[in-house]
């Protein structure tokens, strides 16, 4: 293959990210360095370097890649049905960011220092994916609930996209912070990512199956 290749280049930057995401299961995102990245790579640091700047932007890569992969699961959501109920729906997006746990992670987590700490052509490209990722809930929105009009979509999206920064923090609780709960008696009740996001989805979604059309509440009908 020939050096400076666009193949080369990718396969690169996949490599380098998917060292940033192996390093991340273990170490905190202030912890990891360019260093720890580069002994996880078949390459140099300073090969890095010519890749991305800074940590923050391989973690903005990485970001991008978990959005792009929730694109893929609601694009399978849509495709597996005509229809859904309000129930099916949140069920399957709550599936759906269940088996996300990193993009939710890194999402509460220096969101801001990802951004700010990368370089325009960086931002813009995770901005694509992110934009990509809210025009993939939309579609599942117009095609399972026609009756929503597009300030209901609107409404929806606006909601739920911030209430997805909170999933992790919510969900994901040490020991010392449940002794901490409990110390300070503080009333807390546990929930799964799963749990929190269903809950969430139908309740954004309420009233909509007593809407016509497509009202009756018929359940998921697959393609043929």
């Amino acid at each position: 293959m020939p050096k400076g290749s666009e193949e080369l280049t990718q396969a690169r930057k996949a490599e380098i990210i998917s060292a940033c995401a192996e390093l991340y299961e273990t170490m905190n995102f202030k912890d990891v360095t360019l260093k720890d990245i580069g002994a996880k790579t078949s390459f140099t640091r300073t090969l890095i370097y010519y890749y991305f700047h800074t940590k923050e932007e391989i973690f903005l890569a990485l970001l991008q890649r978990e959005y792009e992969a929730w694109i893929e699961d609601l694009h399978e959501i849509r495709m597996s049905c005509r229809r859904m109920t309000v129930s099916q729906f949140a069920d399957a997006l709550a599936r759906s960011l269940e088996r996300r746990s990193r993009l939710l992670k890194l999402m509460s987590m220096n969101h801001y220092d990802m951004e700010a700490n990368s370089r325009m052509e960086n931002l813009v490209a995770f901005k694509v994916a992110y934009g990509n990722s809210i025009r993939a809930v939309t579609r599942c929105l117009e095609q399972f609930f026609p009756q929503m009009t597009a300030a209901d979509v609107q409404g929806f999206i606006y909601a739920f996209f911030p209430f997805m920064f909170g999933i992790y923090p919510y969900t994901v609780v040490t020991e010392e912070q449940k002794e901490a709960l409990r110390q300070s008696h503080t009333d807390y009740v546990l929930l799964s990512i799963y749990e929190i996001t269903r809950d969430m989805a139908v309740k954004l979604l309420q009233g909509l199956e007593g809407r016509a059309p497509g009202a009756g509440g018929q359940g998921c009908a697959a393609e043929p």
